[in-house]
């Protein structure tokens, strides 16, 4: 089809002028490039020429599929609508053809317009969702940053001490928790006492019978409601916080059970090399048993989201565990940098992937792990042995409970280190023995640690609180919630 007859089928958008001679069309028609004028730039539409366009598009658009963005609908819908018939024949200058040209290329505006239009959006005012996300992203930063910026001041002494006799000075052992239910789980000597924060009531749980048994790790359940208890004779003891009654027994470990984390409705324990994991919903409750440590198991902890456990050991290593491929042994990685046993373990409460680990008195040193890439992302050398980890859940920071030291100013303190920097804040040294055990309350305020010298001494180091700016809002304030 000629260009001509294409033109034609559009002769009615404007009537033909009458003072246009006849002559002055034919010469039009045996002189002029019938694509001369009507020719646009012919990378005009093409998806390179979206590059040096001054529009900025969301997208290049598709080859084939037209968007409607750029297209002057109503003036389209009448070209396409209107009955009213004129002349098929070609009888129009090169004013007209110009004229012709302006309304089928043209908006109102003076830009370039076509019905079918190939290519991409031009970006309006609205933002993506991906862009709200960024938004929201970057206040619930600075939200965290406002809090870890607050200037607080160390306590220059504990708010409490509690006397703690037959407390066992043992390294690898785990005798200590906190629960949600706000009480603390002590083990001294052979006796297991509960005491009640909220009314200071003292409870004596049980003593073992045997005269070479005693409790060797204690763990609350998530909920508060359900005490596992690990002993030096192998066995485990499930025990009901309401009632102070025996629930269960778990069998499974032929040595002492050092360390035991819950994960929901699993209890993992470590033994001499092995790592059991019980449901303690059931009676046969052995799930699982993964051996590669090559020494006793003193550290387990498992991530707050439940998927990834931390195992330490005697043998110096450090092993990270999926949830899902335990029954096959398979470590997702394994960390050799220590060089000495590693007890202490903590998985950070601002980031799931980093976990802290501390070494023992040939170590001295803490570590922190990104677990996702199995990197080292920095290490402290703290000088002293690290018996416990504790990270602070209102401020950016992680306390490290210290034994043995060469150095006098180092051993039996506390120490409290701002991240990601790891750079020392602040020091506390009113234990006269090493600090074997840390813990904190619910409301991560308050730090108890346990020393050799026989003492709980709790710290107001986690407080006060930061200030009420109300709860964050997954909305932000700079984001449209209605789209």
């Amino acid at each position: 089809m000629s260009n001509q007859q294409d033109l034609s089928s559009y002769s009615h958008v404007l009537p033909i002028p009458n003072s246009i001679h006849h002559t002055e069309m034919m010469e039009l028609e045996l002189n002029s490039d019938p694509l001369r004028d009507w020719k646009l730039q012919s990378d005009w539409y093409s998806p390179t020429r979206l590059h040096n366009s001054p529009v900025e598009y969301d997208f290049p658009g598709d080859r084939f599929i037209p968007n409607r963005s750029l297209m002057d609908l109503d003036q389209a819908y009448t070209l396409l609508t209107n009955r009213t018939n004129f002349s098929t024949r070609c009888n129009f200058s090169a004013e007209y053809r110009r004229i012709m040209e302006g309304n089928l290329t043209l908006d109102s505006e003076g830009r370039p317009f076509r019905m079918l239009v190939f290519r991409g959006s031009p970006k309006s005012s609205r933002k993506s969702i991906r862009y709200i996300d960024e938004i929201r992203r970057s206040d619930e930063e600075n939200f965290n940053n406002n809090t870890s910026n607050q200037q607080r001041k160390l306590p220059k002494k504990e708010s409490r001490i509690l006397d703690a006799p037959d407390l066992r000075d043992d390294f690898y052992m785990n005798i200590m928790d906190w629960g949600k239910n706000n009480i603390l789980a002590i083990a001294l000597g052979r006796r297991l006492y509960l005491w009640n924060a909220a009314n200071e009531g003292l409870h004596h749980i049980f003593k073992p019978n045997a005269l070479n048994d005693h409790p060797s790790s204690v763990s609350w359940s998530h909920d508060g409601k359900t005490l596992a208890v690990g002993h030096s004779s192998s066995k485990i003891q499930l025990w009901d916080a309401e009632t102070c009654k025996l629930i269960r027994r778990l069998e499974g470990h032929h040595a002492m059970v050092r360390a035991t984390s819950w994960n929901g409705h699993i209890l993992t324990s470590g033994g001499n090399k092995a790592i059991l994991n019980h449901d303690a919903r059931v009676r046969n409750s052995l799930v699982s048993e993964v051996k590669a440590h090559r020494s006793r198991v003193c550290g387990l902890k498992w991530s707050m989201t439940g998927n990834l456990l931390a195992s330490g050991g005697d043998d110096n290593v450090v092993y990270i565990w999926e949830a899902s491929r335990m029954n096959s042994a398979r470590f997702v990685h394994r960390f050799t940098n220590h060089v000495a046993a590693v007890k202490a373990l903590a998985w950070c409460p601002y980031n799931f992937q980093v976990l802290a680990s501390g070494g023992g008195t040939d170590d001295g040193c803490i570590k922190l792990w990104n677990t996702q890439q199995g990197t080292c992302i920095t290490s402290v050398n703290t000088e002293a042995q690290i018996c416990g980890l504790e990270w602070n859940r209102h401020y950016k920071e992680i306390v490290s409970g210290h034994g043995f030291s060469t150095n006098d100013e180092r051993k039996n303190t506390l120490s409290l280190w701002r991240y990601p920097s790891m750079v020392k804040a602040g020091e506390l040294s009113s234990h006269s023995s090493r600090v074997l055990q840390l813990a904190q309350n619910p409301d991560g305020l308050t730090l108890v640690s346990a020393g050799g010298d026989e003492t709980l001494r709790f710290w107001e180091i986690f407080g006060p609180p930061p200030p009420v700016k109300g709860p964050y809002s997954v909305l932000s304030s700079k984001a449209f919630p209605i789209r």
